[in-house]
């Protein structure tokens, strides 16, 4: 059995740059490119690790601790390439830009604005600094506000680094009193299928399926149109300045309701064995997204990986792992026979050209993202000769409604007529 590990999480942010910073850290992170290769070169050269870092930093134009964690991180590539590679020493060096590593309060400083924004500082050069407020997401936001008001966590180093031209930072945190188990330690995989208007969950054991779910949250399509009209409306008779207002509070309209889904599929989750939660890795879903400029507005703002990061952030805390497979034919996949063809599926319903098999076509991809997982996680993959009867519940403000009826046993936290026993 594999141990338990510390929560750990990365958050990516853009840098919204003071007038002039920008030069300053380009430059800052060119003088680290040259800090790594001559790392490299010293210990190529046969110089004792231990000295190293104090010759470098002596002819280094950096701040001495970035300086010391870009050496250590060069020297450990090299402590890779001993221990990994037959062939020799590295030979190649870095080229272009290279990121600034620096600990949180020497290298660089984060701090709440009066604005609920995140501003930070980072020592770019000896008593030259790097000014602005952090941009990106809002889960990896609301993570960092927590992790700036709460000691449980453990903020980091960080990474300054540039993304296709435009200047980032990735925050490292550490969370000592919550723990994760090991992913492959499991026994149950949830499959979890997130779309527009709902999200379809399976839990898939050795045994074969022990549950599924739909979770439908259709408000949240119906109030992202209904904000995009009243913007544009507010557009077309110049009243620009309640952009800002509308878009705010759709923000965190969506973010209530994503926050209150992902809390129920790990509530739904936990009652399985050594659960591990599935999700489809969808980073490059919208670079393939062209349906049309209506359909692809849609699917542009939909909270796809939202959802999945609140998710995964809420059964970290949990103890739960989380694990990532491809999304290749998991929506037109059979899950009974194997079938993969694009006409088994039309808007809600599934029917298999090969074997017949009729069903939720959502809650059918879960199924096959669940058997992904389990491919995953090195389990041989259980026979699948029945499912059991879909059952669906409603998210909306005033908590989940709708309840079919329910033909097999109840899951802990759902009552027998479907309705979801957890409260808001």
């Amino acid at each position: 059995m594999t141990d338990a590990q510390a929560l750990v999480k990365t958050l990516d942010f853009q840098l919204d740059t003071q007038s002039g910073n920008e030069g300053l850290l380009y430059d800052a992170t060119l003088e680290a490119r040259s800090v790594y290769n001559e790392t490299i070169r010293l210990a190529k050269k046969g110089v004792d690790w231990d000295a190293i870092p104090d010759r470098v930093a002596d002819d280094a134009n950096l701040v001495k601790n970035t300086t010391q964690r870009v050496v250590a991180k060069a020297l450990g590539a090299m402590e890779n390439y001993y221990e990994y590679d037959d062939f020799g020493q590295p030979s190649h060096t870095k080229d272009g830009v290279y990121p600034l590593r620096a600990n949180f309060t020497e290298g660089y400083n984060l701090s709440l604005t009066d604005d609920g924004d995140v501003a930070f500082r980072i020592s770019a050069k000896p008593y030259k600094h790097v000014k602005g407020v952090l941009k990106g997401s809002e889960p990896h936001l609301d993570i960092l506000k927590t992790a700036l008001e709460n000691d449980e966590w453990k903020i980091g180093t960080a990474e300054a680094l540039f993304h296709n031209d435009n200047p980032e930072l990735h925050v490292n945190l550490t969370n000592t009193e919550q723990t994760v188990r090991d992913k492959h330690d499991s026994r149950t995989a949830v499959g979890v299928d997130v779309n527009e208007d709902n999200v379809a969950l399976t839990a898939l054991s050795e045994g074969g399926v022990e549950d599924t779910l739909v979770i439908d949250f259709p408000e949240i399509k119906f109030e992202r149109h209904r904000y995009f009209t009243m913007r544009k409306r507010a557009q077309n008779a110049g009243k620009d300045s309640i952009h800002d207002t509308l878009e705010g509070r759709e923000k965190r309209l969506v973010r209530d309701r994503l926050h209150k889904v992902s809390r129920h599929i790990v509530e739904w989750s936990r009652q399985f064995e050594k659960p591990c939660i599935v999700f489809e890795d969808l980073k490059e879903m919208r670079d393939s997204i062209d349906y049309g400029t209506r359909m692809n507005r849609r699917l542009h703002h939909l909270p796809f990986r939202a959802l999945q990061f609140y998710t995964s952030y809420k059964a970290s805390f949990e103890g739960i792992p989380t694990a990532w497979i491809d999304p290749a034919y998991t929506s037109q996949r059979c899950p009974m026979c194997g079938h993969t063809e694009r006409a088994n599926r039309h808007k809600k319903r599934f029917k298999c050209k090969s074997c017949e098999h009729q069903d939720h076509s959502d809650r059918g991809a879960s199924v096959n993202i669940a058997v992904k997982g389990v491919k995953k996680l090195d389990w041989n993959v259980p026979a699948l000769n029945s499912l059991p009867v879909v059952r669906k519940v409603r998210r909306q403000a005033s908590g989940v409604v709708d309840a079919p009826t329910v033909t097999h046993p109840t899951a802990r936290g759902y009552q027998a007529d479907g309705r979801m026993g957890v409260s808001d």
